[in-house]
């Protein structure tokens, strides 16, 4: 019985693989990794109203796959309303996108002007507007004004201390998870693994931690 034993560890490997929802698990700065799979026999279950999973998004306003996985997360949130929080990290990836700096102190302007996903959704949704500008600065501005903010205080805080150090906080927050690139979903802490980054794979991890927050049906 011994001789097999390692071919029926991977036999239960490979039945998982296929019906599960593959999470990579990084919490609390942990690096061990594991994997979780959604067991193919579980009772139906209906979420209750106040279940909530939190989406987290490492990104980075220039970058190309998070203008193109934009569209998806705006639709999940709609979708799930109050059961799906999403919260965006920012991680401007500056050796190779010169204006995703800037891009983040304008998300984050607008945020003190309680404006932030609106300026957020502007930015990836016109991001061929502005993304090789040699001056972003002026279309950011437009935005701004578009937004009805005041733009005098928009441009102080874009180089303002509370901008530069919530934008530092999210570099920091990545760089202790281990993450240096974008996009990066998390699920209630669980980074999602790269293959598995894309609207069917989210919303299968929402669906099933969800599902695991929820009382069997009677």
């Amino acid at each position: 019985m011994q001789k097999y034993r390692p071919f029926l560890i991977i036999a239960i490997v490979l039945v998982a693989g296929t019906v599960g929802v593959f999470l990579l698990l990084r919490s609390d700065g942990n690096n061990d990794s594991s994997t979780v799979s959604q067991p193919s026999a579980e009772p139906q279950r209906k979420p209750p109203a106040d279940a909530v999973v939190t989406l987290e998004e490492f990104g980075d306003y220039q970058c190309p796959p998070c203008g193109e996985l934009h569209p998806t997360l705006k639709r999940l949130k709609q979708e799930f309303g109050p059961n799906l929080n999403l919260v965006f990290r920012n991680l401007p990836l500056t050796t190779i996108h010169r204006n995703a700096l800037a891009a983040a102190q304008a998300a984050e302007a607008a945020r003190v002007q309680n404006r932030f996903w609106e300026m957020h959704d502007l930015l990836y949704e016109n991001q061929d507007l502005w993304r090789d500008d040699i001056n972003p600065r002026t279309i950011f501005l437009k935005f701004a004004a578009d937004l009805g903010l005041d733009s005098g205080r928009f441009v102080r805080d874009m180089d303002g201390e509370q901008v530069k150090l919530r934008i530092e906080a999210d570099q920091d927050a990545a760089t202790e998870l281990g993450i240096n690139g974008t996009p990066t979903i998390l699920l209630d802490g669980r980074q999602l693994r790269p293959e598995v980054t894309n609207p069917d794979g989210i919303r299968k991890g929402i669906d099933y931690i969800l599902g695991h927050k929820a009382s069997p049906a009677p």
